[in-house]
């Protein structure tokens, strides 16, 4: 077997991440998952649900006689592996089925979970992803065990393969934790703390019981998921209310590999242990046994209590790793044994646990559910639903009949329409009236592409329809030039303002709408200068954000710390191990691109002349602003020979016949020449036919780009 492409050459560009992007949907390209949930009899399926939790089978018996607890384990584990950093992870397409997430040490016996799921999926077919049924079987898990959950909304789509632009850390092998720096801080994209865990190390940091420590950790890991103290307490408190952890021996000794390893006539399965049985009583899965209260299936008070009201010592368990014994063992209240109902179990606790107490600002919050059990359930209610939910992005998206009315921050909420959309003739007065202003083609290609390119197809977050672009923190950041764009917005609001004042029937244009309606003049009027009539799509309709509903610290994590398609380098590659290149594809694939749109963006917006301060760089054309095929003419020609330049990542075109010096460009902008893929897709565009295809094609990807996050035309 001939051995890929990137292990001969690691230094090569990897665009898989956009191959994925561009694959047709298993189910065809016209399935509409919104309109197959809606059709969804979800009552039924919470009542299958149901009945499967106290269903136990012989080949993987139920703790307790019920299933609950693994599979509130099995959603925690598929929503938890998001992060607000780049907006990757999360419950939506359902990645735990998919490696490196379904094998991860975090997850081990999680398939178990899952193949118990298989004959209600294979019910409901289409109409129930595995995405939301996940998620959807711990809801109905905690409902079946006592508690009220906040509620449950549909429309995760599935996945087909793993999310190829996903960088889940530096480690060479599991479990280990090569991301921190000298001051103990987390690499910055990370959201877990080891490689191959969902958050932390249940043992303690590197392994070490040592509750302070974890409780920093614990504060950084669920930082990168926007839990603040209260609900980071609230999740691992309600969490840890159900069910048990698994170590009857020690798993390195008796436990098979993981799933990706296993051998085939396993049927996906992996984790399969010799110890005993292998299940029930006999199960290891973290090393780690024990319940954590006396009432595993039930949701109460008693892992609160049983935590704050005993003093605990550290020890080895019978699966070899530390956990947590009560001194006074005899005072607390044991648990029945899992798969024996006339023996019993002292609880433990984990290093995790024994944070919350040592650490003051969590204990303070525990100690407040101690004595407010109603609080406890709400701030367990809705940091869950959070949690399950924080990836699908703006409540557009979320279907189904248990949907909260209550929107939240971490929504991005925009407000309701109160006014009539424009038409089509009130956008082309609107254009005219634009293109009148002072503004040019660069400032209004570039703010245009600054408020819709903050879209995070991770997350659903970000894009133009808010025009958030106007508020912090996005009008100060670098990459979109704070003092150009004040200038930008303040000429479109004065347009704004004379269109409504001069309607009277309820017709309105947001700033929100303007914004893209500048950029789609400024690049019809540049394609017209290159004897090109097209009309850029628009679809009117946009709203204005409202300042008391945007969680500005939140929006800090979509800061572009570099842009390619602006050739923005800014501060991201001072200390960065990863080429503009790379960073480019990442950014790509966050807005959903294929490598075709890519290389037609960054040429297009190139021949713009829309880049950052306006710069030289990369625009290889003596008539900036004009929508011809220059970039990739220019780029590709043989009458030019390049040089690095002083500057980092810099480099400087020369002409080969006189020696004078041209042209000035990026990696970001070499890349489409040097890189055989890309430059097969740049020799389409640069060749004498091409310059409609260009302009066509350019248009269809920013128009992409414009609509990404039009949930309400959808």
């Amino acid at each position: 077997m001939s051995k890929p492409n990137q292990d001969w050459w690691p230094d090569l560009l990897d665009l898989s991440a956009l191959d994925q992007n561009a694959q047709p949907y298993p189910l065809g390209k016209d399935f509409d998952y919104a309109a197959e949930f809606q059709d969804l009899d979800l009552e039924a399926v919470k009542e299958d649900l149901e009945d499967l939790m106290a269903d136990s089978q012989e080949w993987w018996p139920a703790d307790y006689g019920h299933y609950g607890p693994l599979f509130i384990r099995m959603a925690w584990h598929s929503a938890g592996t998001y992060r607000t950093t780049d907006g990757r992870g999360g419950a939506s397409g359902g990645t735990q089925r998919f490696e490196p997430i379904g094998s991860w040490p975090d997850n081990a016996n999680l398939d178990k979970a899952r193949r118990l799921l298989w004959p209600i999926k294979q019910k409901y077919g289409k109409q129930l992803s595995w995405a939301d049924l996940i998620v959807l079987a711990g809801n109905v898990a905690m409902e079946s065990m006592g508690f009220e959950t906040f509620g449950f909304a549909g429309g995760r789509t599935d996945a087909f393969q793993p999310d190829g632009g996903a960088d889940w850390g530096p480690e060479q092998e599991m479990e280990s934790w090569d991301r921190f720096d000298e001051d103990d801080e987390l690499e910055d994209h990370l959201g877990a703390t080891v490689m191959g865990l969902i958050y932390v190390n249940p043992e303690g940091p590197e392994g070490q019981p040592d509750p302070e420590w974890s409780a920093e950790r614990i504060r950084q890991s669920f930082d990168r998921m926007a839990m603040d103290d209260k609900e980071t307490a609230a999740l691992i408190a309600g969490g840890h209310t159900f069910g048990k952890v698994h170590g009857a021996d020690d798993p390195d000794e008796y436990v098979g590999p993981e799933p990706a390893d296993a051998p085939i006539e396993n049927m996906g399965l992996g984790w399969e242990s010799d110890y005993g049985s292998g299940k029930g009583d006999d199960t290891i899965t973290s090393g780690i046994e024990g319940p954590w209260n006396s009432t595993p299936t039930m949701w109460d008070m008693s892992y609160v209590n049983t935590l704050l009201d005993n003093e605990w010592e550290v020890e080895k368990g019978p699966g070899g790793a530390w956990q947590w014994t009560p001194i006074n063992d005899d005072e607390v209240e044991d648990a029945p044994a899992a798969h024996d109902p006339d023996d019993t179990q002292t609880p433990m606790m984990l290093t995790t646990d024994i944070a919350l107490k040592k650490d003051d600002d969590y204990r303070a919050v525990i100690e407040e559910f101690q004595d407010d059990p109603m609080e406890f359930l709400d701030a367990f209610a809705r940091a869950w639903y959070k949690l399950i939910h924080r990836d699908m992005g703006p409540p557009e998206r979320f279907l189904g009949p248990e949907v909260p009315e209550e929107t939240m921050i971490w929504q991005d909420p925009l407000p309701d329409r109160d006014f009539t959309p424009i038409d089509h003739e009130d956008a082309e007065q609107l254009k005219e009236e634009i293109l009148e202003t002072e503004l040019t083609t660069q400032q209004l290609v570039k703010t245009a592409w600054a408020s819709a390119s903050t879209y995070r197809d991770s997350d659903k977050r970000g894009g133009a329809n808010g025009a958030r672009i106007r508020l912090e923190p996005q009008r100060s950041w670098e990459a979109n030039e704070p003092d150009q764009l004040k200038t930008v917005l303040s000429t479109l609001e004065d347009v704004q303002a004379e269109f409504n004042e001069s309607r009277s029937d309820g017709t309105a244009v947001s700033l929100a709408d303007l914004v893209v309606l500048g950029g789609n003049a400024a690049i019809e009027q540049a394609a017209a200068e290159a004897g090109h009539d097209i009309e850029v799509p628009f679809e009117p309709g946009r709203v204005d954000a409202e300042e008391e509903w945007t969680d500005e610290e939140s929006f800090e994590a979509l800061k572009p710390e570099a842009d390619g398609f602006r050739n923005y380098l800014g501060e991201a590659f001072e200390n960065a191990d990863r080429k503009p290149e790379a960073q480019l594809v990442d950014k790509a694939d966050l807005l959903d691109l294929t490598p075709t749109e890519m290389t037609v963006l960054v040429g297009g917006l190139r021949q713009l002349g829309a880049t950052y301060q306006d710069t030289d760089l990369g625009v290889l054309t003596d008539e900036p602003g004009v929508l011809t095929t220059d970039f990739f003419d220019n780029l590709l020609s043989m009458d030019y020979e390049w040089a690095e330049a002083d500057e980092e990542h810099v480099y400087e075109g020369y002409n080969r016949e006189t020696g004078e010096q041209v042209w000035e460009a990026t990696r970001y902008d070499l890349i489409f020449g040097s890189n055989s893929r890309l430059r097969a897709i740049a020799e389409v565009y640069g060749a004498e036919d091409g310059e409609e295809t260009f302009v066509q094609d350019f248009v269809d990807a920013w128009h992409k780009v414009m609509t990404a996050d039009r949930f309400d035309l959808e």
